[in-house]
């Protein structure tokens, strides 16, 4: 029962964060969102932080899982799927819920030198650019590292612009610069690599 709460206390805070942000959702909105007791969130938590930090950890474990899997269902072969991550990236941000990236919201809201938020967000970003890496080096990229760099800025820059203009075509366009920069990191039928 208590986990139960636990739960259902952290999927209100992340919503209402994703909606809202984080400084301007109170202890107390959430709490009539939640319909629980002021005791009952300081049983859970000891502080707003630490359910922000809950509600991020939630977040990060569903985002990333949700990614991979859409991902390998667009897509069957390591290089194809480097690119069919921004067709992924065009239904969230179709999504009525898509408020831009709750990981870089965050970084805003909270800049403190060795905030355990910042670390956090992080944290994400650092996994997301792994996942990519880890496709890179599995299609044979030239550069992993460096095709995986230049990837998660297009995803980033995506993700920004699309929070920003629900219209603009964002996704689309990162797509099509992420096609001439995963194409520049394999050789072509010559032999010889164009470097992006």
């Amino acid at each position: 029962m208590a986990s139960q709460k636990r739960e259902h206390l952290v999927e209100r805070a992340l919503a209402l964060f994703n909606v809202h942000g984080y400084h301007a959702t109170g202890i107390d909105k959430i709490l009539a969102d939640a319909g629980v007791a002021k005791m009952t969130l300081y049983n859970h938590f000891k502080s707003k932080d630490e359910l922000i930090l809950a509600a991020l950890k939630a977040r990060d474990e569903r985002f990333r899982h949700w990614l991979r899997r859409r991902v390998e269902k667009l897509s069957e072969s390591p290089r194809d799927r480097l690119l069919a991550i921004f067709d992924a990236l065009a239904e969230w941000f179709a999504h009525p819920d898509f408020h831009g990236c709750m990981f870089a919201n965050a970084a805003a809201e909270f800049q403190e030198p060795g905030n355990p938020i910042i670390a956090a967000a992080a944290d994400h970003k650092h996994q997301n650019y792994q996942y990519i890496h880890d496709l890179a080096v599995a299609a044979g990229a030239a550069r992993p590292k460096q095709l995986a760099a230049q990837l998660v800025l297009l995803i980033e820059g995506a993700t920004v612009i699309t929070q920003i203009d629900r219209e603009a075509p964002a996704a689309r366009q990162a797509k099509n610069a992420a096609r001439i920069i995963v194409d520049s990191h394999f050789p072509p039928a010559n032999g010889a690599a164009v470097a992006v």
